[in-house]
């Protein structure tokens, strides 16, 4: 296969994980998946989200930073094909979203410095559905936050 970075990404609930799966055992793949679960400013941020929207997003750039880095720029002889469920540049747009205009500055600042160190997809597959789907599968997952 002549691309060795795959990235899907969409809407939460959309399924990106599970296609990431599928398609990294079809490819034989290294997987990176986000890891929100970790991220102990999110059930904070769900409570108080003025209070917490800026560590919670930093730590979520900290986090992809630190996987995308270190899977990248690894080689691993056995599997030439890295898929992601994330795309990097989600953090900028969930920031734009959940930050006030002077954190986000900051916060885009910092994202800027870190966002040039890092290899950027040769495929990026973008997942669509209804919010209605999205809000049905969001409902199985039983996440009290």
């Amino acid at each position: 296969m002549k691309h060795h970075f795959i990235t899907v990404e969409g809407n939460i609930g959309v399924g990106k994980t599970t296609l990431t799966h599928l398609l990294a055992k079809h490819f034989n793949a290294r997987l990176i998946l986000e890891e929100f679960a970790d991220n102990p400013f999110l059930p904070k941020f769900y409570e108080n989200p003025a209070q917490y929207a800026f560590p919670l997003e930093l730590f979520f750039m900290a986090e992809r930073y630190k996987q995308l880095k270190d899977m990248i720029h690894t080689k691993d002889l056995f599997q030439s094909v890295t898929i992601s469920d994330y795309l990097f540049t989600k953090c900028l747009l969930f920031a734009k979203v959940n930050l006030p205009e002077e954190e986000f500055r900051l916060y885009q600042k910092l994202f800027d410095i870190i966002h040039q160190q890092l290899t950027f997809p040769d495929i990026l597959i973008y997942l669509h559905a209804p919010v209605n789907k999205l809000q049905a599968n969001i409902r199985k997952r039983n996440r009290s936050y």
